[in-house]
């Protein structure tokens, strides 16, 4: 499936330069932004694809992109991080003037590096499947508030509760914190998560940093939000840094993420201290809410509209769950749920772009790309093309479930399909996020009949872009499963 030269230093391969690429005609000082759809960006750049191929040039105010579509070359980028290429200095620019500690997620180099090793010994799969308990414990929580809007008839407002779930979720499991938003319907800190990433995305995109000379309410908002996320991330490190203390065996053994973090974070030579500490914590609320919640958004928006799959999944989660009750080993057979997951990041990846930028010369496909050039990178591209995906735009499951298992059919399609990204920095959450989907699914289906999920103007579900990409407006309506009444 290669078809183009990956990244690499500047070769004699290169045929074209960046100037000879063709692309939209801009206007000055806002460039191509005014014929982008402001709430599906991404959308945009996919439908030039099909105009000017799988490279072209276009410019958001004062910047100029390359897109690149192709996914061997994208891949090659994605393997080229963190020597060769970095995140878009514009997203680490704005998160510090948010006053946001950096994590993993934007560090760069070396600080990336010992980073990395100290997440990595959190997100260990040994260390994740030691904390199921908690996140049965959420599961359950969602179970109860999904009951009552059921039995009262009513449409479940699909994307902030799975929110509500997925920070539950995250704070039990990462940071051994019951911080219960499923049980409220006051402020809560997902209230003020849910800010930040259409905040963060807005100012990235903005030709001109309006809030650097006056402040609108939202700016105010968003200010109000961070300071109160700040706070809970002082807490959560505060109580894990007691719990250390009280119990020095949870050294050798620590119960959940943080508490991974912080032990590996003190070892000798770490190079990481409690801003690094602080700035994952951020990360793991951030991205633990917002990606999880929506593929698990789309999955149920996806399987409503396929009754064939839909069918199979319950048939699956009924054999292996008969009673309900979830466990590692009940989990780990259901095959065509977390298929079911793979296809729906396929369809609807929630990074359906990447922003990066080159630290050196390049050569992407059979480009020249001199060192600082910023790349629109177009993930969903070829995962939707039928040279690579027969009947690509069908849900299909299935098509992951090759001899071997979903593991292996999906290891045979990463060149093509990255919604978790490839190379040195791929998702390590990525384990988790699986586990937290079967876990949402597994409990849905054995207990619940899935009545209706659909947008509120009953059209197809838009694609919204707010740094991650999310269906607007989803409503779910279920039904008590007998057999789940019965026992």
């Amino acid at each position: 499936m290669e078809t183009s030269v990956a990244a690499r230093p500047l070769a004699k391969v290169a045929t074209r330069r960046v100037e000879d690429l063709s692309g939209p005609r801009g206007l000055p000082v806002v460039g191509n932004l005014l014929q982008m759809d402001r709430l599906a960006l991404h959308r945009s750049v996919e439908d030039w694809v099909d105009r000017y191929g799988p490279y072209f040039r276009f410019r958001v105010g004062s910047r100029r992109f390359v897109a690149v579509a192709d996914h061997a070359a994208l891949a090659g980028l994605l393997r080229d991080r963190p020597d060769g290429v970095r995140r878009s200095a514009k997203l680490g620019e704005i998160w510090g003037e948010l006053g946001l500690p950096a994590g993993v997620f934007l560090a760069e180099g070396d600080a990336w590096k010992r980073q990395r090793r100290m997440v990595m010994a959190g997100f260990d799969p040994t260390h994740v499947r030691d904390y199921l308990p908690s996140l049965a414990r959420v599961t359950e929580r969602l179970h109860a508030r999904w009951a009552r809007a059921a039995s009262r008839g009513e449409d479940i407002p699909l994307q902030p509760d799975l929110m509500r779930f997925t920070v539950d979720a995250i704070a039990g499991l990462a940071f051994g914190a019951e911080v219960k938003t499923l049980e409220s319907d006051d402020e809560v800190i997902q209230q003020h998560l849910d800010k930040i990433f259409p905040a963060l995305f807005g100012r990235v995109m903005s030709p001109l940093p309006y809030w650097r000379w006056w402040r609108r309410p939202s700016d105010r908002r968003l200010e109000h939000a961070v300071v109160e996320v700040q706070k809970a991330i002082e807490v959560f490190i505060a109580q894990a840094r007691a719990r250390l203390a009280a119990d020095p065996e949870l050294r050798n053994r620590p119960r959940n993420l943080l508490e991974a973090m912080l032990v590996a974070s003190e070892a000798e030579g770490s190079g990481v201290g409690d801003t690094e500490v602080a700035g994952n914590v951020l990360t793991m609320l951030l991205a633990g809410e917002d990606t999880t919640a929506n593929t698990l958004a789309w999955m149920l928006y996806l399987l409503a509209r396929n009754p064939t799959a839909l069918e199979r999944a319950v048939r699956e989660v009924m054999a292996a769950c008969p009673d309900g009750q979830l466990d590692h080993e009940r989990l780990d057979r259901l095959d065509f749920i977390e298929a079911c997951a793979h296809e729906t990041m396929r369809l609807k990846p929630v990074a359906p772009f990447l922003g990066l930028q080159l630290l050196r010369d390049a050569v992407v496909g059979d480009i020249a790309m001199p060192h600082g050039t910023l790349i629109w990178g177009v993930m969903r591209n070829d995962g939707v093309d039928d040279r690579y995906f027969p009947e690509a735009a069908a849900f299909r499951p299935e098509r992951w479930l090759a001899e071997g298992g979903p593991a292996q059919a999906a290891s045979a399609a990463k060149r093509v399909s990255m919604p978790f990204g490839a190379g040195p920095r791929v998702c390590p959450g990525r384990y988790l996020a699986l586990l937290e989907m079967k876990m949402c699914m597994a409990m849905l289906l054995s207990r619940f009949e899935l009545v209706s999920v659909a947008a509120i103007d009953g059209q197809d579900a838009r694609e919204q872009l707010q740094l991650t990409m999310n269906p607007v407006g989803l409503r779910m309506r279920l039904r008590p499963r007998e057999r789940a009444a019965a026992s």
